[in-house]
């Protein structure tokens, strides 16, 4: 079945960066577009970011606008988040999530699968 999963998680000091990987198997990658959610504790998984299946398209949430860049390789079936300027506020599980043939969306049931997500803490 398909799978993607998340590495590159961590502890950081606020202002630090991480930079995520989310390795996908077993779909034809280019044809699916990417997100990255993620989920604080007591609160509602949340859009971080996606980019199109066609790779020209990319969309952030307000919160991390400037400070975050998703990008993917088709030939490495991997897409990233790149993290900058960390805050504490971006404490959180992080997921990625593929959905086939169609744009980008924040709407988590809208995609097709999901990781298992990795965890990002950024102290204060």
């Amino acid at each position: 079945q398909v799978q993607l999963v998340e590495s590159g998680g961590g502890l950081v000091q606020a202002g630090g960066s991480l930079r995520l990987s989310c390795a996908a198997s077993r779909l034809t990658f280019s044809r699916y577009t990417m997100g990255w959610f993620r989920q604080a504790p007591g609160k509602e998984r949340e859009f971080v970011a996606g980019i199109a299946w066609s790779g020209g398209g990319t969309y952030y949430a307000d919160s991390v606008k400037g400070r975050f860049t998703i990008s993917r390789d088709n030939a490495k079936n991997t897409v990233y988040l790149q993290m900058n300027s960390l805050k504490p506020e971006d404490t959180a599980v992080y997921y990625c999530a593929a959905r086939s043939w169609s744009g980008i969306t924040q709407i988590v049931r809208e995609y097709d699968y999901w990781g298992q997500g990795t965890q990002v803490t950024v102290s204060s």
